[in-house]
């Protein structure tokens, strides 16, 4: 990195900005639905993906969404390292709907 770069780690994202992954819209079938729960996976912490999905659920989009090929936002990501926090945090997420 270079010396007049400030590395940023752990800084608070505000609720505008985790928003803002509601606006992405996929380029396939996937459904809008899986294709901003991916963003937002990839692109947020866990505390702030906790965060998104009261935006993502208030926004009443769906927690179940597939891809071409039936998948959904668990199918893709169990096999991951990071997955059982984001997984349990759908799966509670389900249950309060």
């Amino acid at each position: 990195m270079r010396k007049d770069k400030k590395q940023i780690i752990g800084d608070e994202i505000g609720d505008e900005q985790i928003k803002l992954f509601l606006d992405f819209k996929p380029f396939d079938a996937t459904s809008p639905s899986l294709h901003k729960l991916i963003k937002a996976y990839r692109g947020l912490r866990i505390d702030d993906f906790e965060r998104f999905l009261v935006f993502f659920r208030e926004a009443g989009l769906d927690l179940n969404g597939k891809d071409e090929q039936g998948n959904t936002f668990v199918d893709l990501i169990k096999d991951q390292r990071n997955a059982d926090d984001y997984i349990a945090l759908i799966e509670q997420a389900r249950a309060a709907a």
